[in-house]
């Protein structure tokens, strides 16, 4: 009998619909995926019900993306960050960041390269290296500063090395990379001719005195970057499945002929509201109140696991706080937590999956806290977790 393919074989559940399905078979507050319970702003809400309206935006959209959106998504990288962007050859817009990412790797990587990635990573990562026939070469982030050993950092570079996947702010740790850091892995890049796939979708959620740089914006790192972004993490809106790739036109045009034939175009509506969602952030304080409103959420979880006897250092990016349970719990994180599932009643994520398994055991007594949640599900999980700690 046929079965699936040997490319695939590796491939198992993802951990997030692995943790999903227990935690909705013991009615436990999920803290897991990176889920909001929460809608965005009402004003991309209404574009979008006006978008279906419209009797313009059913059909397929452009396979670039439509051409409202990419020159938004210019003007906020122009507005931010002063990069010039060309928004009819260095934007396409893809379903997802996921999508993003799939078809930066394939479009950028040949068979028999080398890319690394810096751990531990957002799991789509390892699996579209492998599909491209690529070698992932892995460098450790390490707690409580969750930091990367510059000498670890520069042995992972050779002349085989085509990529480099970074990802800042970052999931699951919450770092934001310093431009020292930033500057080093420029350096690398450039001495070793490498590109850089940028995964930046949390770019607008920092705190205390953090600041995001895109590495694109560093010298000589726009003609070899390209830069990911997400319309579920810019605007909360994740069921939309709204993300782009942007970069100089020689690089989005390998990402380009990949995106073509996995998506071919992107959800026509939605792209159209999330335009506006870009010219109603830049009109008004929207980008402020949206880290403002983090924040304080980020104090609900912070507070809830302190409480709980973990010890969490204060993320400064993302909706994510790793948290060590080593002083209230003794197996690993995949013990750790089926018991908060079954016993406490709190889902979270075991950070040993987003690791190697030469360097799983780094985050065997930490576990991933998603905080985009309302405030009463964060109350109610700060409730049970004081469990822990009795």
């Amino acid at each position: 009998m046929p079965k699936y393919a040997k490319r695939v074989e590796p491939f198992g559940t993802t951990i997030f619909t692995e943790i999903n399905t227990l935690a909705q078979q013991h009615n436990a507050t999920n803290l897991g995926q990176g889920r909001p319970d929460f809608d965005g702003p009402q004003e991309l809400i209404q574009a979008a019900v006006e978008a279906l309206n419209s009797g313009q935006a059913n059909q397929y959209a452009p396979a670039l993306g439509v051409f409202e959106l990419r020159q938004a998504i210019a003007e906020h990288a122009a507005y931010f960050y002063n990069l010039a962007v060309d928004p009819e050859k260095g934007v396409i817009v893809t379903a997802g960041a996921t999508e993003g990412i799939f078809s930066s790797v394939m479009g950028l990587v040949d068979a028999g390269d080398e890319v690394i990635i810096i751990e531990p990573f957002f799991d789509s990562y390892v699996p579209n290296v492998l599909m491209a026939g690529a070698k992932p070469v892995f460098v450790p982030l390490r707690p409580p500063a969750w930091t990367f050993d510059p000498d670890e950092l520069k042995k992972a570079f050779n002349p085989k090395t085509r990529a480099i996947i970074l990802n800042t702010p970052h999931n699951p740790t919450g770092r934001v990379f310093t431009h020292e850091e930033l500057s080093l892995i420029a350096e690398l890049c450039l001495k070793y001719d490498v590109l850089v796939i940028s995964d930046e979708v949390y770019e607008h959620l920092i705190f205390d005195d953090a600041k995001h740089i895109p590495i694109a914006s560093l010298p000589n790192m726009f003609e070899r970057t390209v830069t990911i972004g997400s319309a579920g993490k810019t605007f909360g809106m994740t069921g939309w499945k709204i993300g782009w790739v942007y970069g100089h036109p020689d690089l989005v045009q390998g990402v380009w002929r990949a995106h073509q034939f996995v998506t071919f175009a992107t959800n026509h509506p939605t792209q159209l509201a999330v335009a506006a969602g870009f010219r109603y952030g830049m009109s008004s304080s929207y980008y402020e109140d949206y880290q403002a409103l983090y924040d304080h959420k980020r104090q609900l979880i912070m507070d809830g696991l302190s409480n709980a006897g973990l010890k969490v250092s204060a993320p400064k990016g993302t909706y994510f706080a790793m948290a060590d349970f080593s002083e209230v719990f003794d197996g690993d994180d995949v013990a750790f937590v089926r018991y908060l599932i079954e016993e406490i009643g709190v889902a979270c994520i075991p950070p040993t999956a987003f690791f190697s398994p030469e360097h799983g055991a780094i985050a065997s007594k930490q576990a991933r806290f998603s905080f985009c949640k309302d405030d009463e599900t964060l109350e109610i999980a700060a409730e049970k977790l004081a469990k822990l700690k009795a």
